[in-house]
């Protein structure tokens, strides 16, 4: 899975946001991100399975795998819902 193209990600007063830019997209939309969501974004700039993400999160924060496969099926569930990946 990828994210859809037509996002910016940006720091604005401190908080991680993405922004839509073209296409289909709600240009209004506003995503902001946790340090964690932001890492996820970052990877899902890339084909991922949610597999690879776990793993990612296992290798950059101190958390368990539990933890890990939770956080990213809710991330993960969220952007589908979205639309913002396929």
């Amino acid at each position: 899975m990828k994210l859809k193209d037509g996002f910016i990600l940006s720091r604005i007063a401190g908080k991680v946001v993405a922004v839509p830019t073209v296409g289909d997209l709600d240009l209004n939309m506003m995503i902001s991100l946790n340090e964690t969501g932001a890492f996820l974004w970052e990877k899902l700039q890339n084909d991922v399975s949610e597999e690879e993400l776990v793993c990612a999160l296992l290798q950059e924060y101190d958390v368990d795998e539990a933890t890990a496969r939770r956080s990213v099926t809710a991330f993960v569930f969220k952007l589908k819902e979205n639309g913002i990946i396929g």
